[in-house]
């Protein structure tokens, strides 16, 4: 076992050794440790970032669980809201993070009901990326609007329940609902010669999670000419300040508003001339 040991550690100092030479410095050995030369800068430990942001938004989750009323369905909550003059009931589920309703939407909701006349939605075309419970979405339509609800397959169930119990006979349109993967073959299965909106939504759409250049995509097909783009988000890592980076150098972007109690911003954007 020792001469294992031995042989294994003489394979990884040969391969340290190696990459010293290639780079065109090399440190010398103190004590069997190879130092690093000062001018080369350690990347971030994006693992240990990873962990801390998954916590984070599953203590978010287990708060949102604790909040819910006792139910028959353990794993189901409802939340009730008032906004265009409507009670809202929403169903939740601890299932995925897509059917939680999270601070951002709540956020979005009071703005458009507070400042109907700088976003009027009557009569408006509105797409919301990212819908999950259906909150933004239902009152966008109690507000005049024609909805497109999307969002990933296995949200659409609820997605559909809670606009459907929400909407019918209150709304001027009937809401619909889509399924939507974000970056997934856009110009063929939503063509901008047939697909325009004078609205696109999107709440708590960015976390932690890999998919948030194909996001950015996203927001980028839709977001066309004559578009605004309204979206909301608590920050909460360090990478939702890069995607904030890149969102600004992507569009004409406005701060509407900044919630610092609920750590949450709304951004205005429309498309760069």
């Amino acid at each position: 076992m020792a001469t294992a040991v031995t042989t294994h550690r003489l394979k990884v100092m040969s391969k340290l050794n190696s990459t010293m030479e290639t780079s065109g410095r090399r440190s010398a050995p103190i004590n069997g440790i190879i130092k690093h030369p000062d001018h080369i800068k350690p990347q971030p430990n994006i693992t240990e970032e990873e962990e801390l942001d998954r916590k984070a938004m599953a203590g978010e989750a287990l708060n949102r669980r604790n909040s819910w009323e006792p139910s028959v369905f353990y794993s189901l909550g409802l939340e009730t809201f008032c906004f265009a003059g409507h009670e809202i009931s929403i169903r939740e589920s601890l299932d995925t993070y897509g059917a939680l309703i999270w601070p951002g939407a709540v956020a979005l909701c009071n703005y458009l009901e507070k400042d109907r006349e700088q976003f009027n939605m009557l009569d408006k075309a509105v797409l919301e990326i990212g819908a999950g419970t259906g909150l933004l979405s239902i009152v966008a339509s109690l507000m005049g609007a024609w909805v497109t609800a999307t969002d990933l397959p296995e949200i659409l169930n609820n997605l559909n329940f809670n606009l459907s119990r929400n909407t019918r006979g209150r709304c001027r349109y009937t809401p619909q609902v889509a399924q939507l993967t974000w970056g997934d073959d856009l110009a063929r299965n939503f063509p901008s010669s047939i697909y325009n909106y004078d609205y696109i939504l999107c709440a708590d759409v960015v976390y932690h999670h890999d998919c948030l250049d194909d996001l950015l995509i996203t927001m980028k097909h839709f977001c066309r000419p004559g578009t605004t783009l309204l979206w909301a988000n608590k920050i909460r890592f360090q990478s939702d300040l890069r995607f904030i980076d890149k969102f600004k150098a992507t569009f004409n972007t406005t701060l509407l508003a900044e919630i610092p109690e609920e750590e949450v911003r709304i951004y205005q954007a429309t498309a760069l001339q």
